[in-house]
């Protein structure tokens, strides 16, 4: 049996043991994590990411958070542009490649997003990039952030998503085929990648992913799509 079986991401298992798993996941692939990005999407992460940080509005006063920040690719961005930023993951393996060479000063901090070590109402922003799937319950993350904003603080989403037809069953056929044939080689994690790409077949598309949003309590929840929908960032605000 692979180190991630089948039985992986179903009713039988439980919260607790899907969260293990979702750890073992990263701390297998944290050290070869941004060159099998890299990979994968042939560098379109990059250019996602960008887009993405500049899609966010800040003042310098601004605390951001950004969740699942991993090895702080976001967080660099965004605190090279001259915002505060804390990393929160809770993979210490991927913020610990992440620091080996950033030489800006990132806060990290270790937890999960179902239980943020935050006060409410006290983050302006929050952002999270290809991390809500990996949640173990993405509304129960989803109410933890909007607990955590301040009013009108807003919360920033960059994931994958539905692609548009007519490119989908190709995106579907090298996302199945060449994915997991990459991890093994650059990677060397099969398994790990496999529940990569399960991950983002299993994640709501771009209207459920907006009424998961709004059912949170969020407004004005808007998306836009990246890449004939690939990709996609969800913006949704607090009420104030």
């Amino acid at each position: 049996m692979s180190k991630l079986d089948n039985t992986f991401g179903q009713q039988t298992v439980s919260q607790d043991q899907r969260e293990q798993k979702i750890r073992r996941v990263f701390q297998l692939v944290a050290p070869r994590y941004d060159l099998m990005n890299d990979f994968m999407s042939f560098g379109t992460h990059r250019i996602w990411k960008h887009f993405f940080v500049k899609y966010i509005p800040f003042k310098s006063s601004d605390i951001i958070v950004d969740l699942a920040g991993g090895t702080g690719d976001i967080a660099r961005k965004l605190t090279r542009l001259g915002a505060n930023v804390i990393v929160v993951d809770p993979s210490i393996e991927m913020m610990q490649e992440g620091q080996k060479s950033n030489t800006l000063q990132v806060v990290n901090v270790a937890a999960t997003g179902e239980t943020l070590p935050f006060a409410d109402s006290s983050i302006d922003k929050l952002t999270i990039s290809f991390g809500i799937r990996n949640m173990t319950s993405i509304e129960d993350a989803l109410k933890e952030i909007y607990r955590v904003l301040k009013p009108g603080g807003q919360y920033y989403c960059l994931e994958f998503s539905q692609a548009m037809m007519p490119v989908r069953p190709f995106y579907n056929f090298y996302n199945q085929h060449v994915i997991p044939r990459l991890g093994a080689i650059v990677a060397r994690q099969p398994e790990a990648y496999q529940y990569l790409i399960e991950s983002i077949q299993r994640f709501p598309n771009q209207e459920e992913m907006k009424t998961l949003i709004e059912t949170a309590g969020f407004y004005k929840v808007t998306y836009r799509n990246l890449f004939f929908g690939i990709a996609c960032i969800h913006i949704g605000t607090k009420e104030k």
